[in-house]
């Protein structure tokens, strides 16, 4: 009986042959991205373009919890040198509370200088304690709240000062505040304390309620006097008691006083970041200014977007709050802004707010 063989050809070392092949294609296109990625960060951080350095350098030293991410890759001679050609020099001035004229505007009449002003002398029909205004920029994307009668604003605290912070949202009940924002800065070593000591001194109902070591973030004293103007100045505790403040911390640094800007040089040495300002307009309308960072959606702001943002909307007297990780703003139990801590819903425990009650 004859067998007939058929020979059948074996795929096996066809399929070796192309994996082979589809390896090495792999390793070659990996290799590629690898170098391009090395290439775009060498570039960014050494190359000619000193824009991206800048933005690098101030954003991360102007933190207490991310300083690393410039003394990892920079000298201390370039740190230096970055920051001395990006800072802020602020008005060597306090502000004067007579050139502050508390003005009530009938609605019907209204010629407005600008768009701004439109904004925020346009109030909402069911509401003439606040306003809501969306701001935006180039970088950022936050919001803007316009307080109609100062008296309404003051500072709150943690209950338990010195020991540990509160969530702005647990202090905004206990306070039944419509609005809370955070406001100065607080003792932080270990870059995730409880937030329970502030920085500087905090006046509250025209009494020190705490005083520790200042921020040395500029600045000096923000508060308001017990006739509701917004004084911002360099001084002890002894004369911003003498001046009359009722409620007040100490932070930096000062943007705008007696309607004179601080001078800007370059992104003003505070990088890119989460922010929190407060100003008062000449008309006595105070404003708060929470601008959300470190989102695909909104990277952050530096000094001078916030100042061209309250001299736009008209700040006689304005001033950089504590921000970061810090900046929170809460409406009528709400949280509002994208707060980035990192906690329960994002939020920090924290020692010292800015409140407006009914």
């Amino acid at each position: 009986m004859n067998i007939q063989q058929t020979n059948i050809p074996s795929t096996i070392p066809k399929k070796k042959h192309q994996k082979k092949s589809l390896k090495k294609k792999m390793i070659i296109i990996g290799s590629i991205f690898l170098l391009l990625g090395l290439s775009t960060f060498l570039f960014l951080f050494y190359g000619p373009w000193p824009g991206f350095r800048n933005f690098w350098i101030t954003s991360a030293m102007t933190t207490m919890s991310h300083q690393y991410l410039a003394t990892w890759f920079y000298s201390d001679e370039t740190i230096q040198e970055v920051l001395e050609a990006n800072k802020i020099i602020e008005v060597g001035e306090v502000s004067d509370p007579d050139l502050i004229t508390f003005r009530k505007y009938n609605g019907n009449l209204m010629i407005y200088k600008n768009k701004y002003e439109k904004e925020i002398l346009t109030k909402d029909p069911d509401n003439d304690l606040y306003k809501v205004i969306n701001i935006s920029g180039k970088t950022y994307q936050g919001y803007l709240v316009a307080i109609y009668d100062p008296s309404k604003v003051s500072i709150a605290t943690s209950k338990y000062l010195g020991t540990r912070g509160e969530a702005i949202t647990t202090v905004a009940k206990r306070e039944d505040a419509i609005i809370a924002m955070n406001a100065g800065g607080f003792y932080d070593p270990d870059w995730n304390s409880n937030g329970a000591i502030p920085h500087g001194t905090v006046i509250k109902d025209g009494k020190i309620v705490s005083d520790f070591q200042d921020a040395n973030m500029g600045g000096g004293f923000i508060g308001f006097t017990k006739d509701d103007k917004l004084v911002l100045g360099k001084m002890s505790k002894e004369e911003a008691l003498e001046i009359g403040y009722r409620d007040a911390v100490e932070f930096g640094p000062f943007l705008i006083v007696n309607g004179k800007s601080s001078f800007i040089k370059g992104n003003g040495g505070w990088g890119i970041a989460p922010r929190t300002a407060i100003g008062q307009r000449k008309d006595g309308i105070v404003l708060f200014l929470v601008i959300n960072g470190r989102i695909p959606s909104s990277i952050g702001a530096d000094m001078t977007d916030l100042t061209e943002i309250m001299e736009n909307y008209g700040a006689y007297n304005a001033a950089n709050l504590d921000g970061g990780s810090s900046t929170e703003l809460v409406i009528k139990n709400k949280i509002i802004n994208t707060p980035v801590a990192g906690g329960e819903n994002g939020l920090r425990d924290m020692s010292t707010f800015w409140i407006v009650k009914e």
